[in-house]
């Protein structure tokens, strides 16, 4: 009979519970009231579910019991609906037939449940074993059926239930769930519930308070002291925004989605009335508006989800503390640094940086109480002007920069405490700014702070495996702290229009006068500062086989105390922005400016001749090791000229040579392949004779083939045979790179043979990110003195990009000499060495950048 009723209790079940649920959707986008939501959502489904139950006929002693969210009593307009089937003992076969239709009728009114059958004894043996089940049934709430029952659950389960455990293993899991988020809630798509600071942090507070039996609320948290009336007031708000955030994301996906995409900021940011700034300098986008509120509310909530864990363990486990003096100030207690008074920041506000200063100076201490966590973020307050001008408070942030150890956990947590935004104003501006480049993966502050870790990092002895040239150039580095300052003003004048590197210089020359910095101190910040940016842009996008390029650039950092400076800050710099930016490629780009520039400035003349033997002798000496007849290079060399020898290193040169020498002049297409040198990726070497389209013919391979170019040398013989040499990779080409090998000699070759006519570029798909935040597409072209033009492209990345440029440059007739690609996320800025007849007439030059960019738009 029941299997009846169910089927007569479905179509009326389903279209009642559309229907409900829609007109609580349409009462939230009148008023805006999202726990009126949650609390009608819940009561929608117990409506619901209460009546399945009935229609299911199941046995007196069972009991419907909603845990976790659900069950806490509240719903989310497409998270699970979670809840127990509670039995008085294992079920018989028509028992279980009932629960199966039961189960079966959820599922097809459109409810996404999850859902578990047990006894009391099966409950409480699951939740001693896992720490996911003992927290849903800590928000045990009894739906419909046997009360009994379930009361008898909860006295088992409460006299189960060890609190001091249930701590440990719930902070335990809150760390390992923030080190999933790489301890930041700066993300630039942070998860609303899951990530630091979210609503998962707030739910854990309260899950402890619980089982404690200290609270069940923020208000009850208050009044047992444990938290103060205004923060949980703060707490409150904070709650209600992320639940008021997390309710729009539903609704707007129309599924279960807690991250806060680009995909759906802009409409998040528009539901809640805000609107972008009217074009111009500095202006903001209504998706700004709202993250930037959302990382002061995630910062909020770490700061208060820190006090009130500690305050909930020290009732926990109370024990003896005996403070320990470190000076009038400050006391340590069992590890903690304490305020000597609860007025002590009051008192002597000094002590604001003076606390930082402590901790530095003594790595034994591992945090705050959280009597002096509340009261050091309460005092933010006091820093103003005349607290920025005083020359104690001045000295001490000296201090703290200079740090033997220490510094980048002291200057995070002025950072989450709003000290070093109160204290340098224009860095509070950033924190929680967004960057929409496509390249950076962190808010403009936490990219600061990444900058500052990495710097340090090349200090540290068990980092040295990751920067050895780093680390060997740091080691000799004096007052390295001064790299720290110019860290922490290379980006602070993001956003405010204009040139962020002058703006920052600006910024950096008024800080290190009013700290009383010596003149020479001063300017190299200065120039650290304003030219941050100036060795990648010349190592990625410009030749360094042109004296020309690398003269240029020794003027510029002038010696090598500058030119060390803004190689460990470069370095430090684009590792800070995403972990896909960084490559060995890049690194190699970056170490072999340096190494040029020190020769120049050591006073070594960077001469074409001198480049010229050097190399040729490496190379030479090389090519003995593999058992090569003396004069076995002599053939190929006599064939290239000085600028194939300029733009290959001498391991190159080698490989080509020791490839080529017995295949001059071959009639059939020669391809090699090797594993990069420097990196992960290949390096393929064309040797064939000459023809117009040849560049793009191979980049239609590699796009087809689905491989990334990193770098080109294209380079003609005088006896009319390309030799050209490609660096790629592609994702998954470690793990059976040796066929990988074979296939591209085999197929490139046979591709070279064929001449079939280029196939069309496809128009590949563009990533989610760039659909949000298109690059507006670029190109110029300028000549240089040598009768060359530089060809500079800038758009978002999609495959079969640079096959695209290829084939039109094709149309037109005009030859590349070299390729620098440089991908930056989802970005790429490209730079061709080019030639040709028809870059000679003005009218064509034009025809050309209008078909580039035709061809690089979305």
């Amino acid at each position: 009979m029941s299997a009846a009723a169910l089927n007569e209790a479905r179509p009326e079940l389903k279209s009642r519970l559309k229907a409900e649920r829609q007109v609580l959707f349409a009462a939230f986008r009148e008023d805006g009231k999202p726990e009126k939501l949650l609390r009608g959502l819940r009561q929608c489904v117990d409506d619901i579910l209460a009546d399945a139950w009935v229609a299911a006929r199941l046995p007196a002693n069972t009991a419907l019991v909603g845990v976790g969210g659900y069950g806490r009593g509240e719903l989310f307009p497409h998270s699970d609906v979670d809840f127990l089937i509670l039995l008085g003992a294992r079920p018989d076969a028509i028992t279980q037939a009932k629960l199966e239709g039961l189960v079966q009728l959820l599922w097809d009114l459109g409810l996404e449940i999850g859902h578990s059958i047990r006894t009391v004894d099966e409950c409480l043996l699951e939740s001693s074993a896992d720490i996911t089940v003992q927290t849903s049934l800590l928000e045990a709430r009894l739906v419909t059926g046997d009360a009994a029952l379930f009361e008898q659950l909860q006295e088992r389960y409460q006299d189960a239930l060890d609190p001091q455990a249930f701590f440990q293993a719930k902070t335990a899991e809150m760390r390992l769930r923030h080190a999933k988020y790489e301890y930041t809630a700066f993300a630039l798509e942070p998860n609303c519930k899951e990530s630091p600071g979210a609503l998962r942090d707030l739910q854990v507070i309260l899950w402890v308070a619980k089982a404690a039996d200290l609270a069940n609320s923020w208000g009850q948290l208050a009044t047992r002291e444990l938290i103060t009336q205004d923060e949980a007031r703060q707490l409150m708000e904070k709650e209600r925004a992320f639940k008021d955030i997390r309710v729009r994301l539903h609704l707007q996906t129309g599924r279960r989605e807690d991250r806060l995409l680009f995909d759906v900021q802009t409409a998040i940011a528009e539901s809640f009335g805000l609107v972008s700034d009217p074009p111009g300098p500095g202006a903001r986008r209504a998706s700004e508006y709202l993250m930037q509120r959302y990382y002061w509310a995630a910062k909020t909530v770490t700061q208060l989800n820190t006090i009130l864990l500690q305050n909930i363990e020290a009732r926990l486990f109370p024990t003896p503390k005996l403070p320990l003096p470190i000076n009038a100030c400050f006391n340590k207690v069992d590890g903690l640094i304490d305020i000597a008074h609860d007025d002590t920041f009051e008192t002597t506000p000094s002590a604001i940086l003076a606390i930082f200063v402590a901790m530095t100076e003594r790595p034994e201490i591992k945090g705050m109480t959280a009597r002096t966590t509340r009261a050091l973020w309460h005092a933010r307050n006091l820093i103003d002007d005349a607290y920025r001008a005083d020359p104690g408070n001045r000295a001490n942030f000296l201090r703290i920069l200079k740090a033997p150890v220490g510094l980048v956990h002291a200057l995070r947590r002025m950072n989450d405490f709003g000290v070093l935004g109160r204290y340098l104003p224009n860095f509070r501006n950033i924190v929680g700014q967004m960057q929409h480049d496509l390249f950076h993966v962190y808010t403009v502050d936490q990219h600061i702070m990444m900058v500052v870790r990495n710097l340090r990092r090349f200090t540290m002895a068990e980092h040295a495996h990751e920067y050895p040239f780093c680390s060997g150039l740091v080691a000799n580095f004096r007052d390295r702290w001064l790299l720290y300052v110019a860290a922490l003003f290379h980006d602070i004048a993001k956003g405010r229009g204009g040139d962020h590197s002058e703006l920052g210089g600006v910024d950096a020359f008024e800080f290190c006068t009013d700290h009383g910095m010596s003149e020479t101190d001063t300017e190299l910040v200065v120039f650290l500062v304003e030219q941050h940016l100036t060795m990648s842009q010349v190592a990625q996008k410009q030749d360094l086989s042109d004296p020309d390029v690398v003269q240029a650039f020794a003027a510029v950092v002038k010696d090598e105390r500058h030119l060390t400076a803004l190689y460990l800050l470069t370095v430090a710099d684009i590792r800070g922005t995403s972990p896909k930016v960084w490559n060995a490629w890049k690194a190699k780009l970056l170490e072999d400016l340096y190494r040029i520039t020190l020769r120049v400035l050591g006073g070594e003349p960077h001469s074409a001749d001198r480049e010229l033997r050097m190399r040729q002798q490496e190379a030479i000496a090389t090519l003995r090791l593999f058992g090569l007849p003396a004069d076995a290079h002599e053939a190929l060399w006599n064939q290239l000229d000085v600028v194939y020898f300029l733009r290959h290193d001498a391991s190159d040169i080698a490989w080509q040579t020791r490839s080529l020498h017995d295949k001059l002049n071959s009639a059939r297409p020669v391809v090699k392949s090797r594993l990069a040198p420097v990196g992960e990726g290949l390096q393929v070497a064309v040797y064939v004779k000459d023809q117009p389209d040849l560049f793009a013919r191979i980049c239609s391979y590699f796009d087809r083939k689905n491989f990334s170019i990193l770098d080109a040398k294209i380079h003609t013989t005088r006896d009319g045979y390309a030799l050209d040499t490609f660096l790629v990779t592609e994702e998954n080409f470690a793990q059976n790179y040796r066929d990988i090998i074979s296939l591209i000699e085999h197929e490139l070759c046979q591709l070279l043979v064929s001449n079939a006519p280029l196939p069309p570029p496809t128009r590949g798909r563009l990533s989610r990110l760039s659909r949000h935040f298109p690059v507006a597409p670029s190109v110029e072209l300028r000549p240089d003195e040598r009768g060359q033009y530089l060809l500079s492209i800038a758009a978002n990345d999609r495959t079969g990009l640079l096959y695209t440029i290829a084939n039109v440059l094709t149309r037109y007739r005009i030859n590349v000499h070299t390729a620098k690609i440089m991908t930056l996320g989802e970005r790429v800025e490209d730079v061709f060495l080019v030639d040709g007849p028809n870059l000679n007439n003005p009218r064509v030059l034009v025809q050309l950048e209008t078909e580039l960019l035709d061809a690089l738009a979305i």
